[in-house]
């Protein structure tokens, strides 16, 4: 079972960016779909972005062209590059590991324990 761990949030202005990582532990996490959900207070949590296995990447409309999702299988680490960041953008982020880019929560075998992104105007 990979386990995984969230950092590298903060507050920033509008217009500034932040980098997330998400460190695993385990010897299969290269075979795992990793995503970034999001979830803002009184909201759903919702799909940001995920990497593929393979590589293949998913983004979110309201992310596309600002956030890019990277990972590094030699660190067991995945990357989230958030650019021209939005005050709806303020969020706690969470990693998730799963056997693919699902939508659905529930499909997901790990889950992070979040780190908090706020983003001022």
């Amino acid at each position: 079972q990979v386990q995984l761990v969230e950092s590298g949030g903060g507050l920033v202005q509008a217009g500034g960016s932040l980098r997330l990582s998400c460190a695993a532990s385990g010897r299969t996490f290269s075979s795992y779909a990793v995503s970034w959900f999001r979830q803002a207070p009184g909201k759903e949590r919702e799909l940001v972005t995920a990497i593929g296995s393979d590589g293949s990447t998913y983004y979110a409309d309201s992310v596309k062209g600002r956030f890019t999702i990277s990972r590094d299988n030699a660190k067991n680490t995945v990357y989230l590059q958030m650019n021209s960041l939005k005050p709806y953008d303020t969020a706690v982020y969470y990693c998730a590991a799963g056997s693919a880019m699902w939508r659905t929560t529930t499909r997901y075998d790990a889950w992070g324990q979040g780190t908090q992104v706020t983003v001022s105007s």
